[in-house]
C-alpha cells in the first residue's frame, strides 16, 4: 500500500509543476492549496531536497521548486524515494533476504512478474501525465 507520505510527495511535485513561475514557492502556499499540514510537508520536502528531486531555499523569497522539467520525473522515482522498495514480497525487496525455498518456490515467478508490472507502470508514468 502506498502511504500518505508517497501520495503527498506526488501532490507536492504536481503543485510545484503547476505553479512554476521560475521562483521558489513557499511551503505554506503548497500546504494551503493541497490542504496538507505544513509540518508534515516539511518532513517530505526535506527528503526530496536531499535526493535532489527539488531545490529548497530559506529566508525571504524562499521555498521550493523542481530541479528538472516535469516530464523528466517519473512517479516511480518519487514513490520509491518516499516508500522504499515497491516490491510485494520480502525476498524481492531485499537482495540479502535469505529464503531456503527460493530455488524451489513455485510462486516467485508470479511475484517477479507482478513487481515488474508495478515498476514499469510507475516508472513510465511521468509527472506531466498527472498535470
Amino acid at each position: 500500500m502506498i502511504s500518505t507520505k508517497g501520495r503527498y510527495a506526488i501532490r507536492v511535485m504536481i503543485d510545484l509543476a503547476e505553479n512554476d513561475n521560475g521562483s521558489f514557492i513557499p511551503l505554506k502556499d503548497i500546504a494551503a492549496r493541497q490542504e496538507i499540514s505544513k509540518k508534515y510537508l516539511e518532513i517530505i520536502v526535506k527528503e526530496m531536497v536531499k535526493a535532489k528531486l527539488i531545490a529548497g531555499a530559506s529566508g525571504k523569497g524562499g521555498g521550493y521548486k523542481l530541479c528538472r522539467k516535469p516530464e523528466k520525473y517519473s512517479v516511480g522515482e518519487i514513490l520509491e524515494l518516499m516508500e522504499g522498495s515497491l516490491c510485494s514480497v520480502a525476498c524481492l525487496a531485499d537482495k540479502n533476504y535469505q529464503c531456503d525455498r527460493r530455488a524451489v518456490c513455485k510462486t516467485l515467478p508470479m511475484w517477479e512478474e507482478f513487481d515488474g508490472i508495478v515498476r514499469d507502470y510507475f516508472y513510465k508514468k511521468k509527472l506531466t501525465d498527472l498535470l
